[in-house]
Formats: structure tokens, C-alpha cells, sequence
């Protein structure tokens, strides 16, 4: 099974969006059937729009680039488990937004001001079509390593914090956590290096790192000519945390268990307030995907969103419980409502597609939940089996996203 959460396309999408620009829909199975296309931009691009520039920049991309690279792209995505959120199919079995309470977090709108005064928004959505805003994301799922030499945060200053709660997480859960590495995600670092570039881009087009050297030039010329990507240090290539394993994947590619931390969220959460404990609190909950992996939860009776959101809040509450308990975190109640409150940010109004997480109101009460389980047990040195907690959490789940709005 894959997880990832692309979360930096989206954005990028959302913020192509609010400009006031169609994007077309890209199509292709699961299964990676490519299917012919003309070496172009889809239809709906107006290329007439792009300044001489970049249009000749556009132009030898494409000449670089397979006639099938759409295809190569989508079928890239559906290896690796990432996806665009905004546009999942709609499901019948979606949750009735009228039923519930969803606010504009902080966070959401830090996130959506990534991109505000871009001079030529027609960059922002070429590069989002080519794939561009995922290239540190697949940098660091397929290329990374845990080493000694990683650092997390802009300018490192979250390493030490998060390389110590990865430790204690492994201690803390009854899982076999050992192979189970932490990977940082940095956007400049990947479009500052043509050769790391490069080798990205074969995985997604084809070729080798050498035959992609040119195009890895490119890329890197179409992020240095808008200057509000800064070069790839915008916080938008690399706002995203996700817990990958291929257990019980019928086609692994290879890729170990892993947990990646991207810069932009660090940043997100310090420019909210939240970063103290966020990145615990993102840590300790893609840690809990992997207590899910190995304890194969993910599996259950729902269906598209209400399944997502479920494994969702289960990791918001496993996350909590391991930050409250005296044997993980043990987080002051000021430092545990900043917790908290952190998981709240994340919250999406999604309601009608497979990603959605759940709403700020119910992540927040998940991880209230969670912390209430380890502060009030008879015995505080006691850590729950992770097979008992989840039980627990199935048997609360209903009250935790029943309507709040009647």
C-alpha cells in the first residue's frame, strides 16, 4: 500500500485557480496505459498568452520532452500513490457538506498566499502541467536516505527536535520500526543541482540522468524566471509531510518505509504560531500511519472519503496519545494545546473527495480524544497496544464526525 499526500500540487492548482484559469483534466489508469499525444500543451492553454520568453522556454521543454509525457506523468503519479486532491473523482458516497461546520484555518490561508504577487501566474501553471511542483517530492521519496548529515527546517533548526521524537516514536509503539527512515524535503536544494534534477526527471519521463541534463536546465530556468518561486525556496514545493510503505503492495518499486518532512510545512506551522510543537505533532502523525501499515488498519467497511478521514483521525488520535502520554512526549496542557491546535490547521473541507482528512473541528476533536485516553488511564507508565487503541478509536469514531451543525 502506498500513502502519499501531494500537497504542494494542489495549492499550486488552487492557486492557478483563484487567477482565474481553467486547467484541463489529465486522465490516465491506474494501470499506466499510455495513450498518443501530440507533443504540445493541452488545448485549453492559450500559449498566446505566455511572454516571448517563456513561450520559447515552453517550446524547448516540449522539444525535449517524450510525445507521450503526459501519460508518462499521470502514470508516474499513480506509482508512487500521489495525487491532486482538488480534482478526485466525486464519489457517491461522499459526506453532505451541509451537515457540517468548515472553517478557514490560519494555515489554509497562509497556504493559499504562496503564490500571491507572481508577475506571470501563465508560469505557475506550465509548471504545475509539467509536473514541477512535485520534483521535491519525488527527490526525496525515491532519492532520499536517512543519514546523519540531514537536516530539517530552512536552516536546520528543527533537526535535532525531530531526529530526538523519532527515536522515542520507535520505542514508544509496539510495531517493528526499525527500517522505518525519517527524510527531510528541501525545494532549493533540487533546483539548484541540474544533476539531482535530472535524475528526478528520468524517473517521470524516461531516459537517463545524463539525457535529461538539458531539460533539467530548463526546468530550472522556468523556476528562476518567476520570482515569486524564489528559485524553489517557496514553501509551496515542499508543504507537505507523508508516511510512504509499500507493505502488501503487489507492484513494490522498491522504495523503503519512510517518513518526509517538507521545509514549507515547518514553515506553514512557525508562521502560524505553531512552531514549537507542530512538527511534533506532524511527526507523531505519519508515525501513526505506519503503526497503521503494520497493524493493517487502513483496511475497514468505508468507502472514499469517509475511509480517508477515518485513517485520518485515527492517526490525529495516535499521534495525541503519544504526545500527551508520560512516556512519549508528556506535553504541558499549554504545550498540548498548541498540539492540538495544530492538527485543527490541517483540517479540509474536501468533502466530496477521497482525500479529505476531515474538518478543522473534527481533527481537533481527535486529537483532544487522543490526549484524553493517556491522561486519564489509571496508570500513566502504561502504553497501550496499538491493536487496543484503535479499538478504542473505532468505538468513538462515530461520535467524533457525527453533524455539528444541528
Amino acid at each position: 500500500m502506498k500513502k502519499t499526500l501531494s500537497m504542494a500540487a494542489s495549492l499550486a492548482v488552487a492557486a492557478t485557480c483563484a487567477l482565474g484559469m481553467a486547467l484541463p483534466a489529465h486522465a490516465a489508469d491506474a494501470a499506466g496505459t499510455a495513450t498518443v499525444a501530440s507533443q504540445s500543451l493541452p488545448a485549453s492553454i492559450d500559449t498566446s498568452a505566455l511572454s516571448p520568453q517563456t513561450k520559447a522556454l515552453v517550446d524547448r521543454i516540449l522539444a525535449k520532452l517524450p510525445a507521450d509525457w503526459e501519460s508518462r506523468l499521470s502514470t508516474a503519479r499513480a506509482q508512487y500513490g500521489l495525487s491532486d486532491s482538488q480534482w478526485s473523482e466525486i464519489r457517491d458516497s461522499a459526506i453532505n457538506p451541509g451537515d457540517y461546520q468548515c472553517q478557514t484555518t490560519d494555515l489554509s490561508t497562509y497556504a493559499n498566499s504562496l503564490l500571491d504577487g507572481a508577475q506571470d501566474p501563465y508560469t505557475l501553471l506550465i509548471l504545475q502541467l509539467f509536473g514541477g511542483f512535485d520534483l521535491p517530492t519525488y527527490d526525496a521519496l525515491i532519492f532520499g536516505s536517512q543519514s546523519s548529515s540531514n537536516t530539517f527546517g530552512v536552516h536546520g533548526e528543527y533537526t535535532q527536535k525531530l531526529n530526538s521524537e523519532m527515536k522515542n516514536l520507535k520505542r514508544f509503539w509496539d510495531i517493528d520500526s526499525a527500517g522505518i527512515s525519517l527524510v527531510p524535503m528541501h525545494g532549493a536544494d533540487v533546483f539548484s543541482s541540474p544533476e539531482r534534477l535530472s535524475r528526478t526527471l528520468s524517473v517521470l519521463y524516461g531516459g537517463t540522468s545524463e539525457e535529461n541534463m538539458d531539460l533539467a536546465d530548463m526546468f530550472i530556468e522556468l523556476v528562476d524566471s518567476e520570482p515569486v518561486l524564489q528559485g524553489g525556496a517557496n514553501p509551496i514545493f515542499t508543504f507537505n509531510a507523508f508516511a510512504y510503505s509499500e507493505a502488501g503492495d503487489p507492484e513494490p518499486l522498491g522504495v523503503s518505509d519512510r517518513i518526509i518532512m517538507g521545509d514549507g510545512i515547518l514553515q506553514g506551522m512557525d508562521s502560524v504560531g505553531l512552531g514549537d510543537v507542530a512538527p511534533k505533532g506532524i511527526l507523531g502523525h505519519e508515525f501513526g500511519h505506519h503503526v497503521q501499515y503494520q497493524d493493517n488498519l487502513f483496511e475497514s467497511d468505508l468507502t472514499g472519503p469517509e475511509a480517508t478521514r477515518r485513517t485520518e483521525l485515527m492517526a490525529d488520535a495516535f499521534g495525541t496519545y503519544y504526545l500527551t502520554h508520560a512516556r512519549g512526549e508528556s506535553l504541558n496542557a499549554t504545550r498540548l494545546l498548541k498540539a492540538e491546535k495544530s492538527f485543527y490547521e490541517v483540517g479540509d473541507c474536501s468533502f466530496t473527495n477521497s482525500g479529505h482528512h476531515g474538518t478543522p473541528k473534527q481533527r481537533l476533536a481527535s486529537s483532544t480524544w487522543g490526549a484524553s485516553v493517556a491522561n486519564d488511564a489509571p496508570n500513566q507508565g502504561h502504553i497501550l497496544p496499538s491493536l487496543k487503541l484503535d479499538e478504542m478509536f473505532e468505538a468513538k469514531l462515530p461520535d467524533l464526525v457525527k453533524p455539528d451543525t444541528q
